[in-house]
């Protein structure tokens, strides 16, 4: 039986962060100990108010050990010297932010894509997005991803693997048992009708 990772959640931000109650239930979430990673993805907000943000945030991710990433930005990364970024297909070049960033960690978004993947492994990402795996109303796309892609890339490229897209209590082990390394996770947490954010990822055991 596949043991799973205790630590398995890539948790990514609500679209607009307001008030201190985001950071307490940050930190409440960071204490069931299951977040390996955070992604702060503010696509609306302006690039100052994103500073005092990410800042905030990477001191709740220093003191419970969670790395904290910037998505799509490489700038933002380096000026809160965040642990790395996330880059879609169309922002800037694996390259490109390698020099910037050095050693940071970089995934990239590869859809459901065997291609994509293998040119992300051959750049050298850290790790590789899939996705949406389920029907999301944080991002939409139109782009379903399937198990039989994901084994495919993981059999044969041996990258960490995200999986993303509408994934909650329900559907989220059929992804780890299929290898998924990590569940990137947002709706599920933040806009979640039944329970507060802390409850709700308790019940991805």
């Amino acid at each position: 039986m596949k043991i799973l990772n205790k630590k398995f959640v890539y948790l990514i931000s609500p679209n607009k962060i307001t008030g201190e109650i985001f950071y307490d239930d940050l930190k409440k979430i960071f204490l069931t100990k299951k977040v390996s990673f955070f992604q702060l993805r503010l696509k609306k907000e302006k690039f100052n108010k994103k500073i005092i943000i990410a800042r905030k945030i990477l001191k709740l991710c220093r003191k419970y050990k969670v790395k904290l990433l910037i998505n799509d930005d490489p700038y933002l990364t380096l000026k809160v010297n965040a642990d790395g970024c996330h880059l879609g297909q169309s922002d800037m070049d694996i390259f490109k932010a390698k020099k910037l960033l050095g050693n940071k960690i970089i995934g990239i978004t590869c859809h459901n894509s065997f291609r994509l993947a293998k040119v992300a492994k051959l750049k050298n990402a850290t790790y590789i997005g899939l996705g949406a795996f389920f029907k999301s109303d944080t991002k939409k796309t139109p782009i379903k991803a399937d198990i039989k892609t994901l084994n495919k890339i993981r059999i044969s490229l041996n990258i960490p693997i995200v999986a993303i897209g509408g994934i909650n209590e329900k559907n989220y082990k059929k992804l780890l048992l299929n290898n998924a390394d990590f569940l990137a996770i947002s709706g599920y947490i933040w806009n979640n009708i039944k329970d507060k954010p802390h409850k709700a990822i308790l019940k991805l055991k």
